[in-house]
């Protein structure tokens, strides 16, 4: 399973939308933009396809953590 699959299921798992999925990769510190976010959902050979890697899924879920769990506080 390639890593644009696994986003694509969250996605629909999580119910979320571009918009959703944009704010999630910014709380995570990475700024992705809607036609790259787009070209990550695109078929595998279409001229605007895009390679999720590592580091954008990665951002993903840590996003998605602290979008759930809110900031979490540095111990002391």
């Amino acid at each position: 399973m390639t890593n644009n699959e696994i986003i694509k299921k969250l996605r629909i798992a999580l119910d979320l939308k571009e918009i959703d999925m944009v704010e999630i990769f910014e709380l995570s510190g990475y700024e992705i933009k809607k036609s790259e976010l787009s070209g990550i959902f695109r078929k595998e050979g279409h001229k605007n396809y895009k390679e999720c890697s590592d580091l954008v899924l990665n951002h993903f879920l840590n996003g998605y953590i602290t979008h759930k769990r809110g900031v979490q506080e540095p111990e002391k």
